[in-house]
Formats: structure tokens, C-alpha cells, sequence
């Protein structure tokens, strides 16, 4: 065996979904009942989103279809359905159709694995509260994500414009370069949990959520998240001030509907799967799940909390989007290459040997720390890695003084000015005097030629 093989054979199996009493018409079910779940969600939150930043930017936000404006969603979608669907003639006419689709169906299927709740009474059936498991379930989400960036760049080449081609290529580049990183912070919930089964992912948390032993992963991934679904302050694929409007320039009527509701399920799907890797998924909080031996911890009741935990991930979308400015484009994509993804590296390493430590892979002894018995050989490991960040800190800050005092020294402004160096007259700035010899005004005259110095 491998030592990843063994990190992970080391960790207790966690209990996975049991579908053994699903029929498969009860599954059919299962997935009309999801896919009014993410439409319902993406219609209330185009709402909520509205009318946060509305208050956010002190103004009402739709308040005039429907009770407090809930169904201006409604009609806006009512309004691209009646729109004209307009074509460029140069376009590829069903790969331009095709495009959307891809785009919008491929966030549906990521959702398919996301555990919504335990196991509960459905028609007669105990069935989980799940579509379908697999056991490299987690990296389904990854996958489906690969196949939707194709929808964007077809997308952008089939409308036969230049502006979408350049989104598109744009979008796919940034699509890539963030899934390096979010593929790499998982791994270390993989080890933790032994799996990559969602359902047993959340099993295993349920004595300690993976957002405190993997706290550095959870940072990534949602750094990584905001930049996968290209939402402010990273949606540079749709920078409207460069590139008009991104990969779906071209677009209209339910043809550009279909990519907004990909984008708002994105981000439905990403928040779900931090909430089942970082957050216990289904479970109900720490103290929550005390209650009555655990009565708010089964049955439907996981519902509430993952939907909950859910919208925590749609609030923090929006208060990004109400808050951050655009990033530049080289800088964002500079810092996935140069700094998430070596940062996520190390640390992948270093969870491999905090795990192996305490699998005790590095010797048995053990020592006490506050009533637990902590090895030896991890708690090593965790003081290195400490002086190994306090480090690297204290060089990131040395340099940033350093260029911060050059870029001081370079823009000091000289005391004396020589108004005629560069051939021409240049007033002085304030604060400044001329070089004595040149006159006491800001603009002088011509210098004195040979002929007014012989006169």
C-alpha cells in the first residue's frame, strides 16, 4: 500500500448512505423534488440578493411584483422566455443552442451527491435524504465542473464575435487554474475522513467539524470557490469595462437565461459541498445536537440545518458582490498560479504527516494536554509548521516594507528643480525652488544664444 493508502486505511470507516430500500421510481422522485429545490432557492435568491445590496447601497430593491417584490424573479424569467431570441449570423447555430445547456445541466448533476439530510420515512421507504453516492463522490463535483467549462468556451467560439471568444477563453483559463486549488484543499478532508464519499464525510464529522483541523483547506476553498463560480470581486471572465460582457455577449431570451441560472446553481452547488466537507453537512450544530439525545440530529430535521448552513454561503456571495471591486486580471490569476496553489501543497504535505503521526507512523509516545493525550511526534510537527509560517510571514513583510521604502524614495520629490533640463521649460511643483543661476519663475525664458553673448 501506498502511505496515502495508508493515512487513509488508518482512519475509522465511517458508515456510508444506505439505498438498499430506494426503488428506483422513489429515486425519480428524489430528483424532481431536488430540482424544485435548487429552482425555488435560485429564484429566492436572486430576490435576496436584490434587496441586500439594495440595502447595502441605501436603496429599496424590487418592492413592486408580489409582497416586498419576491416575484420580480418570477417575471423576469416570465420576460426572457417572451423575448427574441436573436442569433448573430455568423454564429454556429446548434453549437450556440447547445452551449447553455451544457452549462446549466452539468450544475444540476454536481448536486446529485450533496446529502441533505439522514435517513428519513419517504412514501413507506427509509431512505437517505440524498439523490445518489458515490465513492469518489466528492470529486464528481470537480469533474462536472471540468465538462461546464466546455459550455463556456463553446459558448464564446460559437458566436463568431470577438468579444464572447475572448470571455470565453478568459473564463476557461480561470476555471482551470481555481480547480487545481479547490481539487488540492480537498485532499485534506480526504484524509481526515478516510473517504471521499459524502455521505461518509459527514458521518465521520460527527464529533468534530473538518473546518477546525482543516481550517487552512476551508480558506482555500472558498477563496476558490468565489473564483470558480466568477463572481465579484472574480468576475473577470464577465468584465463588462473590457470585454462588454464576457462569453455570453451574443446572448438572449432564454439562451442567456440559461447561463444565469448555471451561475446561480454554481453557486448553490459549491456552497453545498463546503457545507458537507467543512461544516458536518446535514448535522445539526454542536450544541443543537445535545437536545433531547440528538432528536434535532435525525430524520428531516438535517434539512433545516444544511439548508441553513446552505444560505450562510449565499449571504457571504452577496456581501462580497456588494462590497469588493473588480480584481485585474493578471493579479488574479498571479495569485492562483503563484500563492494558492503552492500554499495548498505545503499544506496537503503537512496534513499527510499529522496524520501519519497519529497513526503512529513517527513512534507511540503520547503526552497530556489539557485532559487529551496528544502524540508526541504531531505535536512536533504542528510547532515546526508554526515556526515555518511565523517565518515565511516575517519575510512576505520584510519585502513588503522594502519595496513600500523604494517606492517612497523613488517618488520624493527633489528640493531644487532645473527647470530647462530636458531641453524645455518645466515648472517647478509646489514646495520646490529653481536651480539658482536660472531665474526665480516658475517658466523662463530662452537661454541666451552666441549672438546675444557677443553683443
Amino acid at each position: 500500500m501506498t502511505g496515502l493508502s495508508l493515512l487513509v486505511a488508518a482512519a475509522d470507516k465511517p458508515v456510508a448512505a444506505d439505498f438498499s430500500d430506494t426503488p428506483l421510481w422513489l429515486t425519480l422522485v428524489k430528483a424532481l423534488l431536488l430540482f424544485v429545490y435548487l429552482l425555488v432557492s435560485v429564484l429566492l435568491v436572486i430576490w435576496f440578493e436584490r434587496r441586500v445590496i439594495g440595502r447595502m447601497q441605501q436603496r429599496p430593491g424590487p418592492n413592486r411584483n408580489g409582497p416586498f417584490g419576491l416575484l420580480q424573479t418570477l417575471a423576469d424569467g416570465m420576460k426572457s422566455m417572451l423575448k427574441e431570441d436573436v442569433r448573430p449570423k455568423g454564429a454556429d447555430a446548434f453549437i450556440f443552442t447547445i452551449a447553455p445547456v451544457i452549462f446549466a445541466s452539468m450544475a444540476f448533476v454536481a448536486f446529485s451527491i450533496m446529502p441533505l439530510g439522514g435517513m428519513v420515512w419517504m412514501f413507506g421507504h427509509h431512505t437517505p435524504l440524498q439523490l445518489t453516492d458515490l465513492p469518489v463522490a466528492a470529486l464528481l463535483v470537480l469533474a462536472v465542473a471540468g465538462v461546464a467549462a466546455y459550455g463556456i468556451v463553446l459558448g464564446g467560439w460559437s458566436a463568431g464575435s470577438t468579444y464572447p471568444l475572448l470571455g470565453g477563453l478568459r473564463a476557461t483559463a480561470q476555471l482551470i487554474s481555481y480547480e487545481i486549488a479547490m481539487g488540492l484543499a480537498l485532499v485534506a478532508v480526504f484524509m481526515y475522513a478516510g473517504s471521499m464519499s459524502t455521505s461518509e464525510i459527514v458521518a465521520a464529522q460527527a464529533d468534530l467539524w473538518y473546518i477546525v483541523p482543516a481550517c487552512v483547506s476551508f480558506v482555500i476553498y472558498v477563496i476558490t470557490m468565489v473564483g470558480e463560480t466568477n463572481r465579484l470581486p472574480f468576475d473577470l471572465a464577465e468584465g463588462e469595462g473590457e470585454i462588454v460582457g464576457g462569453y455570453f455577449t451574443e446572448y438572449s431570451g432564454m439562451r442567456f437565461a440559461m447561463f444565469f441560472l448555471g451561475e446561480y446553481i454554481n453557486m448553490f452547488t459549491v456552497s453545498a459541498l463546503a457545507t458537507t466537507l467543512f461544516l458536518g453537512g446535514w448535522q445539526a450544530p454542536p450544541g443543537i445536537a445535545a437536545i433531547g439525545d440528538g432528536m434535532f440530529n435525525t430524520g428531516w430535521w438535517g434539512l433545516l440545518w444544511f439548508t441553513i448552513k446552505l444560505w450562510m454561503f449565499m449571504y457571504f456571495f452577496v456581501w462580497l458582490r456588494g462590497t469588493l471591486p473588480r480584481t485585474r486580471y493578471d493579479q488574479f490569476m498571479r495569485f492562483g498560479w503563484k500563492f494558492l496553489i503552492p500554499v495548498t501543497v505545503a499544506w496537503v504535505i503537512a496534513v499527510a504527516f499529522i496524520r501519519g503521526a497519529d497513526a503512529g507512523f513517527f513512534g507511540d509516545g503520547t503526552v497530556g494536554l489539557g485532559g487529551l493525550e496528544l502524540p508526541v511526534s504531531s505535536l512536533i510537527i504542528v510547532v515546526v509548521l508554526g515556526a515555518i509560517v511565523l517565518g515565511a510571514t516575517w519575510i512576505w513583510e520584510t519585502k513588503v516594507e522594502q519595496r513600500a521604502k523604494e517606492a517612497e524614495e523613488a517618488a520624493q520629490t527633489p528640493a531644487e528643480v532645473d527647470p530647462w533640463a530636458e531641453g524645455y521649460p518645466v515648472p517647478p511643483l509646489p514646495g520646490q525652488r529653481l536651480v539658482e543661476g536660472r531665474g526665480a519663475t516658475a517658466i523662463d525664458t530662452k537661454p541666451a544664444t552666441e549672438e546675444d553673448q557677443r553683443g
